[in-house]
């Protein structure tokens, strides 16, 4: 099994502010956005919502075998987080960092352009498990704050992080995350959470989160490597 980069079982208080350790800290932002976003889902109340709708989404048919796609959101970014978190911490906290910014913009929209969708089928053609589930669904997840997608931005902080991290640099795999992010962001679309609209609104976000998290990481890692120090066995 490989080893992990961090030995974090020297994480102390004390050294929290390391450079070792100093992307530790990036976790609290999970706290805080959870109840940020618990308070703008559940106890924000404004006036009223503006729906989101465009002709495009009604060519677009309820599908459920979307579900598996969708779901599989929850896999990708959090495998992603745990992968970098213990064999690159740097794109961990490029990653993060990603997040942070894109995240908290999707929140402060939520609050100052309150939003929401009424694209779910009242009734479905077919019964089965994921049907099911989806009804089950729907119940639980509310049809508000949907404009810009918080799936289509967490697959594509994945898939950045996939591209700058050198386990993932081989073709194939660049291919494979770029593939994967694409079909959870079109599954949104046919499970009825989201509009075209909500995709839309979140690529320019992310491509403009993207150069200011990412794109200094292949300068960062030529500086490490000029300011390594020499070999004392050299002449």
């Amino acid at each position: 099994m490989k080893k992990p980069i961090v030995d974090y079982r020297k994480l102390r208080l004390s050294n929290l502010n390391s450079p070792e350790f100093k992307h530790v800290k990036l976790l609290l932002y999970w706290p805080v956005y959870g109840l940020l976003f618990l308070f703008v889902e559940r106890f924000y109340q404004p006036g009223s919502y503006y729906s989101m709708h465009c002709a495009l989404d009604d060519l677009i048919p309820f599908n459920e075998l979307f579900l598996l796609p969708y779901l599989f959101w929850f896999v990708f970014l959090t495998g992603m987080l745990v992968y970098t978190f213990f064999y690159d911490t740097e794109c961990f906290s490029r990653m993060m960092k990603f997040i942070i910014l894109t995240y908290t913009a999707a929140l402060l929209t939520y609050l100052i352009f309150p939003n929401c969708q009424h694209l779910r089928p009242k009734s479905f053609e077919r019964d089965n498990i994921l049907t099911r589930f989806m009804a089950w669904f729907y119940r639980f997840d509310t049809d508000t704050n949907v404009c810009p997608s918080l799936h289509v931005i967490g697959s594509l902080a994945v898939m950045f992080a996939a591209w700058n991290t050198p386990a993932f640099r081989a073709k194939g795999w660049k291919r494979a995350f770029t593939l994967t992010a694409a079909l959870i962001c079109v599954s949104t679309v046919f499970v009825k959470q989201h509009s075209v609209l909500d995709i839309l609104a979140a690529l320019p976000l992310c491509a403009i989160a993207y150069p200011i998290c990412f794109k200094t990481r292949a300068g960062s890692r030529q500086e490490k490597k000029w300011t390594k120090k020499p070999d004392k066995t050299c002449c």
